[in-house]
């Protein structure tokens, strides 16, 4: 069992800034894929940002140029650092793991998510 457990949430005003943690906890051989995900209210899920093993990354173009997703592996920990947020980036953010445990067996795992919001 692999646990994904999401911080970093919270109110922030139109231009602010907020970094967002996800801890991966459990008998991890190896974190692959690690991705952000956020739903809005009265919307569909959509991805934000993805880093890999090696380190490389990939973003939505709403986001781009603004948020920086990055990782400590020696921590199994991955970060979003969201700057200049704006009203429509409200939503459930939601980190997405996959990997293997340390049985080799491949996981796919979701955290529960933190609530961000931006209003002034």
């Amino acid at each position: 069992q692999v646990q994904l457990v999401e911080s970093g949430g919270g109110l922030v005003q139109p231009g602010g800034s907020l970094r967002l943690s996800c801890a991966a906890s459990g008998s991890i051989f190896m974190l692959d894929v690690v991705g952000w995900y956020r739903r809005a209210p009265g919307k569909q899920r959509e991805l934000v940002a993805t880093v890999s093993s090696s380190g490389g990354t990939n973003y939505a173009g709403s986001v781009k140029g603004r948020f920086t997703i990055s990782r400590d592996n020696a921590k199994n920990t991955v970060y979003l650092q969201m700057n200049n947020l704006q009203p429509e980036d409200t939503a459930v953010y939601s980190c997405n793991a996959d990997g293997l445990l340390g049985t080799r067996r491949y996981f796919d795992s979701w955290g529960q998510g933190t609530q961000v919001t931006v209003s002034s």
